[in-house]
């Protein structure tokens, strides 16, 4: 079990750099991750995805909140947008995490590996938005919060992976985008692990120490290191080149994406 913690703390201090760096909650690199490790410690192949996914998304309450401290300190955080926008993705969150818990593991993995290939992507793009679009309004924001918070539950991401490309394409800042993807992190993260909590209430056979689809050793190490890293990565996003940066995280993306869908089908 040791070494198991040691490999969680890791992946929460890799996770929380990059939730910090780039907005994106951590959940695009600790999904896959977790998987595989869960995977290797012989977990049930049939609640593999929902335990990676419920306990990622756990995490991301914490990191989130690291995340959304360091940003607002630099002045980053846009609250009218968060507030615009926190109703459609606490109600879309819950419900997309219901809907995750009903989906068996490899449909489940297939949907999570197309969307994030389509994320990394978009990120190796960096498609630029016309100067002109702006931010929709209220009854379009919510509607955006809604699709935003569906969809990162389903994947477990904070949100980010879907937040700040939106809001970049309405002309938001990338360090303004980056710092308020944080705040949206936060809603997205507490109704999402909520919605997995209730759904893996009644499942059978989950590991010792689970509660819900959330297993609380991996969370608990995996917490207390990105905590650690998020300010870091956070501080790193204000003065590192952002755009390499991103080809980097993409590029990362991938690879975990491949070995994890080797993984399971493999």
């Amino acid at each position: 079990m040791t070494a198991w913690l040691l490999g969680y703390l890791a992946l929460g201090a890799v996770a929380g750099f990059f939730a910090g760096l780039l907005g994106v909650g951590g959940g695009a690199i600790m999904v896959p991750v977790l998987a595989l490790m869960f995977a290797a410690q012989g977990f049930s192949e049939s609640q593999l995805m929902h335990l990676a996914l419920g306990t990622s998304m756990a995490a991301i309450v914490f990191t989130s909140a690291a995340s959304l401290r360091a940003h607002h300190a630099h002045g980053a955080v846009r609250w009218e947008i968060v507030k615009t926008i926190a109703p459609g993705i606490l109600i879309g969150t819950f419900l997309g995490a219901q809907l995750a818990s009903a989906i068996p593991t490899r449909p489940l993995a297939i949907f999570f590996t197309v969307f994030m290939s389509y994320v990394a992507f978009q990120l190796l793009a960096n498609v630029k938005p016309k100067p002109s679009r702006r931010l929709p309004g209220r009854f379009g924001m919510f509607a955006v919060g809604g699709g935003i918070g569906a969809i990162s539950a389903l994947v477990a991401i904070g949100g980010g992976s879907l937040s700040v490309p939106f809001m970049t394409w309405c002309n938001v800042k990338m360090h303004e985008a980056i710092g308020t993807s944080a705040a949206i992190g936060f809603p997205i993260a507490a109704a999402g692990t909520a919605g997995y909590l209730v759904g893996g209430w009644s499942a059978t056979a989950l590991p010792a120490g689970s509660f819900g689809y959330v297993y609380l050793p991996a969370l608990a190490a995996c917490v207390a290191a990105s905590m650690l890293a998020a300010p870091l990565g956070a501080k790193a996003a204000h003065r590192l080149p952002v755009a390499t940066l991103k080809k980097i995280f993409a590029g990362v993306i991938l690879l975990l994406l491949a070995k994890m869908l080797h993984e399971l089908f493999g």
